[in-house]
């Protein structure tokens, strides 16, 4: 090959494909996933690399894997890349995926996220990890494997696979996930999640026991809080049973208004069940518009200190009204943790557009997102040390932005990127300059802003 200068619409993206080469993410995918396919042109690992260079260029869905990286020779190029697969091909190797192979490639991504993520990094002496975790519906045609009716937010009678996470919200990051069938809800599959995470974030009972579950509603059965109570967690979510929610609150009489949620009031209840272990019990209610009230209890065993920490306030008073306008605040705010999560991965990395028939391959694309999900945060905070706003991009924020500055790149006549000169006109150009220059001062990358 000889030297090879191209223009690049992602000229900033390219550096992510060096970031990821010094890692040897993608050479963890070639030694460890074995897709069973004939090569033609492309092999499988090149074909599953150009669908993740897709997800990070902003690609909607499969299909625009010809118009954002097949029509990018430089972008291709900076990931490794001589040429990319036809979106069909693409398809293709995806659909030849096996269970093994989706396996396979999450252990790659577990331990991609070991190797690089602040959350196995957690310093539990001195302080604790709070994990968020939550269900969210991926729709999909009725032909799909696994797809079935469900709940799916915003439609009635579609159909689908369901998605659960665990985020590591402090640190913004996604720690594992599962797809299930349509029909499955938090509460069945919510300990399956836990142990894959405990897997992950190798969370022996010493590290338990500083690890907060913050979890959707729709997990708070009792076999749920006990198995997490007995093995040591701090837990806080709502009753599930709208029966046992209706039983606890019969008796109260005695309601305060908070500031935290206009409209609302809560009280402490009286006689709370009885769990594995004890747990403190906050009723809330708040008006229907055609008269009488909705109701829910939460259960936590958290301290006061905890949840102050995480109502993200400081103790000034010492009232009552102070410590509840703080628990109502903890709950809520695991809206901002892993709900944001889902809503990122969908608008900004297309997670619901990508919805395969195969039950595997779908897989293949939800870890495919969810490495490239971490890999955009830990980039962001490289960044924000040089832009601090940027901590409070989105994922379609740092796809349409900050990876997408134009520019030219350089490469040598063994196919290495040497210079990327980025459009100094950009608004974020010099503070990938900045970023660039300090994380790849070892080697001989030459990044400069220049007129586009």
């Amino acid at each position: 090959m000889e030297q090879y200068t191209g223009f690049s619409a992602h000229a900033s993206l390219a550096t992510i494909g060096l970031w990821m080469k010094e890692r040897n993410i993608w050479q963890k995918i070639e030694q460890q996933v074995a897709i069973k396919q004939k090569t033609i042109r492309h092999t499988p690992h090149e074909k599953l690399k150009d669908a993740f260079i897709n997800i990070l260029a902003g690609g909607r869905g499969n299909v625009e894997v010809n118009h954002r990286v097949r029509t990018d020779k430089a972008l291709q190029l900076a990931f490794g890349r001589s040429a990319c697969a036809e979106q069909s091909v693409v398809s293709e190797t995806l659909n030849a995926c096996t269970e093994r192979n989706a396996n396979q490639l999450e252990e790659v991504v577990r331990n991609v996220y070991q190797q690089s993520s602040k959350g196995y990094q957690h310093d539990y002496e001195q302080g604790y990890l709070l994990l968020d975790v939550d269900l969210t519906g991926l729709l999909a045609g009725q032909q799909a494997e696994g797809a079935s009716k469900g709940y799916f937010s915003g439609t009635k009678n579609a159909h689908g696979r369901q998605l659960g996470r665990v985020m590591a919200s402090r640190y913004e990051e996604i720690v594992c996930e599962q797809l299930h069938d349509g029909k499955v809800q938090l509460e069945k599959c919510l300990i399956g999640l836990l142990e894959m995470n405990e897997n992950v974030l190798d969370l022996n009972e010493t590290r338990r026991r500083r690890t907060l579950l913050r979890v959707d509603g729709g997990g708070g059965t009792d076999g749920n809080i006990n198995w997490a109570l007995q093995r040591g967690y701090f837990w806080m979510s709502k009753v599930k049973n709208w029966q046992r929610t209706s039983k606890l609150v019969a008796p109260i009489t005695d309601w305060q208004s908070v500031l935290e949620l206009p409209g609302h009031e809560v009280a402490w209840v009286p006689a709370p069940h009885r769990y594995e272990k004890p747990t403190r019990q906050l009723a809330i209610r708040w008006a229907k518009p055609k008269g009488g009230w909705h109701y829910c209890v939460l259960v936590f065993n958290l301290t006061d200190d905890m949840l102050f920490e995480l109502a993200e306030r400081k103790r000034t008073t010492g009232t009552e009204p102070e410590l509840l306008s703080a628990i109502v605040k903890a709950y809520n705010l695991r809206g901002g943790g892993v709900e944001t999560s889902f809503k990122n991965s969908k608008q900004g990395l297309g997670l619901g557009k990508r919805n395969k028939k195969s039950f595997q391959a779908q897989r293949i694309l939800i870890l495919l997102a969810q490495l490239a999900y971490n890999i955009t945060v830990w980039v962001r905070t490289e960044l924000a040390k040089h832009k601090p706003d940027l901590q409070h991009y989105g994922m379609l924020r740092m796809i349409r932005d900050a990876f997408s500055i134009p520019g030219q790149l350089h490469f040598d006549a063994s196919g290495r990127l040497i210079q990327v000169v980025l459009n100094r006109s950009h608004s974020l150009a010099e503070t990938f300059h900045k970023t660039w220059l300090t994380l790849f001062a070892h080697n001989d990358l030459s990044l400069i802003l220049g007129e586009i």
